[in-house]
């Protein structure tokens, strides 16, 4: 046994949740193993010896067609799944960087399976959102309106040849959709002109009608994924009409599945670790709401999906900071950058600005500024440019407030709490969503617990911090409707992020700081909540499940307008959902509003 298992089990959850005599029985019982790039940890199907949690280095994990679904780092765990199931891998671990790995034997991790319940639901959950073996985009669970190109090009069977040919080279497609009388008439690809045409000495000048292909295969909007792959190997195709009633409506094409497919959180830290620039670096963000639509549709959770969006600004911005590291030359002494925000909780959407801060080691030279200010500068600009943009508040480490020596942390932290006033509140708001990104992190060793046991002694802060959490209101209005914004460009709609999502976050963050608890995400603060008695067991389960609904439907309402061809925003017209929706949503509204009136009441601000 070694200290620094010790001391990574200490800061690791869900160990960390358990007793100190706990840890030290498995960090008796672990196993390690130093493995080169390129070693296979395990193969698809193969026996596990036990759980493994890396150390240090990367994993790659994949299915059984090879393709990459999951890259871990420090701290992540593989192989629960097969644990779960029948002890065997449910897929491929291939080493993708020297790596140090851990391994709970299997009949420990049964052990601590039945014996700790936090222990059992992180890993009972981890099947679909945090284990290292999360599943790519499923084919068989998203609807084809979501993989098709929305009005194709057509042309009228009368049109020649040449124009149609014309017409595909311009808008640089591979297929054309054939019309006759408003309806669908036929198809016509590129191999059907070279094969009919071109190679058979064909008249350019003859109606597209004569060359296409009449009544193609077509699927309604309604059909799965899997139905279009299953259509398409059947009869050869690699176009496929989709018609709903008479209308055509859109086309879907091999393209569209392997893109769908390949887009997922995976493949975007793959190319953004290679990336050489903060040109390239944006052209892989660029991907990001295709990837959020992608997974909204194959029914991943919300904390799923706003997880892997997070994995991949962390991993872009880290990606930067080596960058600047080599344009700059090795920094002048150790650093941390750190993400606040919805960053730092692992909250991130299609809408994102970028708040951070770096901590630098005490006793530096005043000198050893100017590097650091380089070095901000260079990330936040490149973080900016990959659609990041900058924080309306001037919450970044281009700001010299934000870029401080570790000791000038502790004094902010101190000063907030001990001096409650409403910019305090505010700064102290978001800094206790802090989370290390890339840098040393032993600079934020013990800051976060000494803060939360400092706030949690001192009820005045905290008193104002709860008066602070409730300034955010449910859009609930009179009787049983909405209260949406009145006017300007967002009127009629409601602010689903302000109005919806950071209620929660503000009673999480609370809670948090009621029972200092360490997680950043707001969902995990919810569950540990109710775990430690911090929150009564009904209210926090309704207050999970409410939050589950509005953070899922301001997502679906996301991945609607990346469909269309929109930016995605936060602005939900009540309108377009069913009654049905609208009476889970109020609802939902109702649980959080109840919840504000318990913590208010809690902490005795009804006078």
């Amino acid at each position: 046994m070694t200290d620094d298992i010790l001391t990574f089990l200490a800061r690791q959850h869900p160990y960390d949740r358990l007793s100190e005599a706990r840890r030290r029985e498995i960090a008796g019982r672990i196993t390690r193993a130093n493995l080169a790039e390129g070693d296979y940890v395990f193969r698809k199907d193969a026996p596990l010896d036990g759980l493994y949690v890396i150390l240090d280095g990367q994993i790659r994990i994949e299915d059984e067609s090879g393709t990459a679904v999951s890259l871990l780092e420090r701290g992540n765990s593989f192989g629960e799944r097969g644990l779960m199931r029948d002890g065997r891998a449910a897929s491929s671990a291939i080493v993708s960087a020297p790596a140090d790995v851990l391994t709970l034997p299997a009949d420990l991790f049964h052990e601590l399976r039945d014996a700790e319940d936090e222990f059992r639901r992180f890993f009972d959950r981890s099947r679909d959102d945090e284990g290292g073996e999360s599943r790519p985009p499923d084919l068989a669970t998203v609807r084809v309106e979501t993989l098709m190109a929305r009005d194709p090009i057509t042309a009228d069977t009368g049109v020649s040849v040449q124009a149609a040919a014309e017409l595909m080279r311009d808008h640089h497609i591979s297929s054309l959709c054939i019309t006759e009388g408003g309806q669908l008439a036929g198809l016509v690809t590129l191999r059907d002109l070279v094969g009919k045409v071109l190679a058979s000495g064909g008249d350019p000048a003859a109606p597209i009608g004569s060359v296409m292909t009449p009544g193609p295969c077509v699927l309604p909007p309604t059909a799965l994924g899997s139905d279009v792959l299953h259509v398409m190997l059947e009869h050869r195709l690699g176009h496929l009409p989709i018609v709903e009633g008479n209308a055509l409506v859109g086309i879907v094409t091999q393209t569209d599945l392997t893109r769908f497919q390949a887009i997922n959180s995976a493949s975007l830290v793959a190319d953004a670790a290679e990336a050489r620039s903060a040109a390239d670096l944006a052209q892989i963000t660029a991907r990001i709401p295709q990837m959020l639509g992608n997974l909204v549709a194959a029914g991943h959770r919300h904390d799923v999906v706003t997880r892997m969006i997070t994995d991949v600004a962390d991993v872009v911005t880290r990606r930067l900071l080596r960058l600047a590291e080599e344009a700059l030359g090795p920094p002048p002494g150790r650093y941390l950058w750190l993400a606040c925000g919805s960053q730092g909780r692992k909250e991130q959407t299609g809408v994102s600005d970028q708040d951070n801060c770096l901590i630098l080691e005490d006793g530096l030279p005043a000198e050893a500024d100017a590097y650091f200010e380089k070095l901000a500068a260079f990330v936040s600009d490149g973080l900016d440019a990959c659609g990041y943009v900058y924080c309306p508040g001037d919450m970044m480490a281009t700001n010299r407030r934000w870029r401080q020596p570790l000791a000038v942390w502790r004094e902010y932290f101190a000063g907030w709490i001990k001096s409650p006033s409403k910019e305090a509140q505010m700064l102290a708001s978001v800094m206790f969503d802090l989370r290390p990104i890339g840098g040393d992190e032993s600079l934020f060793d013990g800051l976060q617990a000494e803060t939360l046991a400092a706030a949690a002694k001192n009820s005045i802060f905290t008193a104002h911090m709860a008066s602070n959490a409730l300034t955010h209101g449910t859009p609930l209005g009179l009787l049983r409707d909405f209260a949406t914004i009145r006017s300007g460009e967002h009127r009629d709609t409601i602010d689903m992020k302000m109005s919806g999502v950071v209620p929660v976050v503000d009673l999480g963050r609370m809670y948090a700081l009621q029972g200092q608890l360490t997680a950043a995400n707001t969902r995990a603060r919810l569950e540990e909540a109710v775990a430690t008695g911090t929150v009564s067991p009904s209210g926090g389960r309704d207050l999970i499940d409410a939050y589950d609904l509005v953070a899922e439907t301001r997502l679906r309402h996301q991945a609607a307008q990346i469909r269309r061809g929109e930016a995605p925003d936060n602005f939900l017209p009540p309108a377009t959902l069913s009654d049905f929706e609208r009476s889970h949503l109020r609802n939902a509204f109702v649980v959080i509003k109840t919840m504000q009136s318990a913590l208010m009441q809690g902490r005795g601000l009804l006078g």
